[in-house]
């Protein structure tokens, strides 16, 4: 659907009068600011570009004080935040680019198109920098599957994630997915990307060069997507629905054309700078541009290809239309570069230049209708520092005995009420629908602690997660980022690889209010802390705050991107028990920890509580006896404890190998805790018998903890706790129960 605005636009007076900056997300204290920049009022054009660029999501102003927490440089970092996406070395002149970005709003009110266009934009980033995409994931949130309206989003963002994936050819290799009432009304659609890139290709979003021309190329302008920055910079309503028309709308199709054409423009030699034309369209893209050069722009709007008829500046300026990007040639290679693009079938306008004057210049008709200086738009936005507030839940949850329960006995049954928990459930109805083979280099399918995808003509690989546990983070949200980052890590070692760095997607509530935002300064001095430890930078990442619903705000959900190299093919490791008479440890010590956990959640109806506690020099020290465990040849299978403990994990390592397991715990615990407290820092391994000694031995001599639970054994899971009973459960039985679980609530 287009968006038709009037063509007759207010004055600059009654923009001021009428206070019309405040329908943009303008406050009055930042309409006094913008008119101190312009020296006079600004027009319709100019203050629905300073709206868009101002926004929370094009500027951060909200969030910018707790991001420069984070740790950004590294040994192996190339590029960090502030480009299209971070860059980081893997050995022999290569690197991996990748960045996560969330589509929350526009996928609240139209799930296909918010979801596609989510895929594209991030895709975009990362070929923008240069980079050939290799790999696609995502993290979704929804609320319960037995509201008819999560199933209709929860199906079509599938569907629109698969639809604009499959058909560009990049495959989507990974993900996770959470169900919890706190995201009715406002689902998360958090896509990653990761592409390869050789090191002199990498590629930067400047406007460099006086009197360079500045080109168009895609497909044309049309009205949708206006004020999408915008947009999703404020709280869902009941209003929100009559804003569908500001939905982009997708075309995988010529996303491809645009990939492989910009690709070969790169591969020639002749880009200045380069950025795709996301968030605010061609107003951020060309102000960015100019800002990171020290440089102006001036566009020439008449030029820029229009699909709609009598489009004004203010709707070019602020549409969001897909698959379009801007670059930066000198003028001895605009004919090559018009070349290029002719050949592929695509639009390549000349629609403006690079200037000395700092300022964005607007052309139209013959006149100038917008003049504004390019550091007021990108570097001199306002930054707030929220109040921040500690909530009364977390106060009053600090008492909370999560082991008060009545002991759960039957826990044959407990286990399958687990299993069968759509957030712990098997998503093979998610991913069965997206195309994780094409380019033949998946080398681990999605199910996995971490998708794997192969670095083409090496014997290296890549490893990639998304994390967060959302329940951990609202209960106490510095140690909730501090897990959220460690089982990334966990995730990328137990596939084989050395974690490398993250990329994250901050979703919280609305920061105008004190404890949204305290939870969002804790959870990031917790992720902050964890990336420093365990030596994993943030290079980049996307902040969606305003995610509130009628009950109010979701759960703080501070998603973990994280990619890591695998040195060697043979180093790739996976959850499944291998052969029969694997012996199988548990590395790692079990405490009664509740909170937050999936069997809380499952038998007992409620979150509450303190969740695990995380010793993170514990964790580091896990992480790298496993790791060289597993490069030393001596590891079997290897599976992160997380959602369900230690019952799920070895459940999901038996249904992943088709084969059973005859395990003896041995605790001081009750063993409904034994078997379901999500203690952290834990991992379950298997080695054939050959190696089992010796791989006790190297990870006893590390100082990890680590105990001999049993052997692979038959077709059943056979659990018991101090010598009694507790699980024997057919493997088959326990699979039907966990893959038909999500199939069965679609229905």
């Amino acid at each position: 659907m287009a968006q038709q605005l009037s063509v007759k636009e207010p004055t600059a007076e009654q923009i001021a009068e009428q206070k019309i900056y405040k329908q943009m997300g303008v406050t009055d204290a930042e309409y006094e600011l913008v008119c101190g920049f312009l020296g006079r009022n600004p027009n319709y054009v100019e203050i629905g570009v300073f709206s868009v660029m101002w926004s929370e999501h094009c500027s951060y102003k909200n969030s910018k004080p707790v991001l420069r927490k984070f740790p950004v440089t590294g040994p192996r970092v190339l590029m960090g935040p502030g480009e299209g996406a971070g860059i980081v070395d893997i050995g022999d002149n290569q690197a991996v680019v990748f960045k996560i970005e969330s589509h929350n709003h526009p996928s609240a009110i139209e799930p296909f198109q918010g979801a596609a266009t989510g895929v594209g934009g991030i895709i975009r980033d990362i070929f923008s920098m240069g980079a050939r995409p290799v790999a696609s994931l995502n993290s979704l949130r929804f609320g319960s599957l037995k509201n008819d309206r999560v199933k209709y989003l929860f199906e079509h963002v599938v569907s629109g994630i698969a639809g604009y994936g499959n058909c560009i050819g990049i495959p989507t290799v990974g993900g996770e997915v959470m169900f919890d009432e706190s995201y009715e009304g406002n689902p998360l659609v958090n896509a990653m990307c990761v592409g390869l890139i050789d090191h002199d290709k990498i590629q930067k979003g400047v406007a460099r060069g006086v009197g360079n021309p500045v080109f168009y190329v895609g497909p044309a302008t049309g009205r949708d997507g206006i004020h999408g920055a915008t947009f999703a910079s404020e709280e869902l309503t009941a209003e929100s629905e009559a804003k569908r028309p500001a939905v982009q709308v997708g075309d995988p199709f010529m996303e491809k054309l645009v990939l492989e054409s910009c690709l070969e423009l790169i591969n020639s030699g002749i880009v200045v700078g380069i950025q795709d034309m996301g968030a605010a369209g061609l107003t951020c893209s060309s102000a960015e541009m100019a800002s990171k050069a020290g440089n102006g722009i001036e566009l020439y709007l008449d030029e820029v290809p229009q699909r709609e008829t009598g489009m004004t500046p203010y709707e070019m300026m602020l549409s969001e239309s897909q698959e379009r990007m801007l670059f930066v040639v000198k003028p001895e290679h605009e004919a090559q570069a018009k070349e290029i693009f002719e050949r592929w079938g695509l639009i390549c306008a000349k629609v403006g230049k690079v200037t000395d004057d700092g300022r964005l210049k607007l052309y139209h008709g013959g006149e100038v209708v917008g003049d504004m200086p390019v550091k007021a738009l990108v570097d001199e936005c306002p930054v707030y520092n929220k109040p921040s507030k500690v909530p009364a839940y977390y106060e009053n949850s600090a008492s909370i005995d999560t082991t008060r329960y009545v002991e759960v006995v039957d826990l044959n049954d407990a286990l399958k009420q687990v299993l069968a928990s759509p957030t712990v459930a098997s998503k093979e109805w998610v991913y069965n629908q997206y195309d994780y083979m094409v380019r033949t280099e998946t080398f681990v399918r999605p199910g996995s602690d971490a998708a794997v995808v192969g670095v083409p003509g090496t014997r290296k690989a890549l490893a990639m997660t998304t994390d967060c546990n959302s329940r951990y983070v609202y209960l106490d949200p510095e140690v909730g980022g501090k897990i959220a980052v460690s089982e990334a890590a966990r995730n990328i070692v137990c596939s084989g690889a050395e974690p490398l760095a993250i990329t994250d997607n901050l979703n919280y509530g609305s920061p105008e209010k004190p404890e949204i935002f305290w939870q969002l300064e804790k959870s990031t001095d917790g992720m902050a802390e964890a990336c420093r430890q365990l030596d994993t930078p943030v290079i980049g990442g996307n902040v969606s705050l305003y995610n509130e619903n009628a009950k109010g705000a979701i759960y703080p959900t501070p998603v973990v991107g994280m990619v890591g190299l695998i040195h060697d093919h043979d180093h790739i490791t996976t959850q499944g028990f291998k052969h029969e008479g694997d012996v199988i440890f548990l590395l790692g010590d079990t405490m009664a920890e509740l909170g937050g956990s999936e069997f809380q959640k499952v038998l007992h109806g409620v979150t509450e509580g303190r969740p695990p506690v995380i010793d993170l020099a514990v964790e580091k020290k896990l992480l790298g006896s496993v790791l060289k465990a597993i490069q030393n040849g001596l590891v079997a299978s290897a599976h992160d404890l997380s959602d369900g403990g230690l019952a799920v994990a070895l459940a999901e390592s038996c249904i992943s190998g088709k084969l059973g397991a005859v395990v003896n715990v041995t605790s001081e615990l009750r063993a409904d805790h034994a078997l379901f407290s999500e203690s952290q820092s834990r991992i379950l391994l298997s080695a054939t018998p050959e190696k089992a000694a010796e791989l006790k031995s190297w990870i006893t001599s590390q100082g990890v903890p680590v105990t001999e639970l049993g052997k692979v054994e038959g077709s059943t899971l056979n659990i018991t706790v101090n010598g009694n009973a507790a699980i024997a459960s057919p493997v088959a039985g326990l699979e039907k129960v966990w893959k038909d679980a999500i199939p069965c609530l679609m229905q």
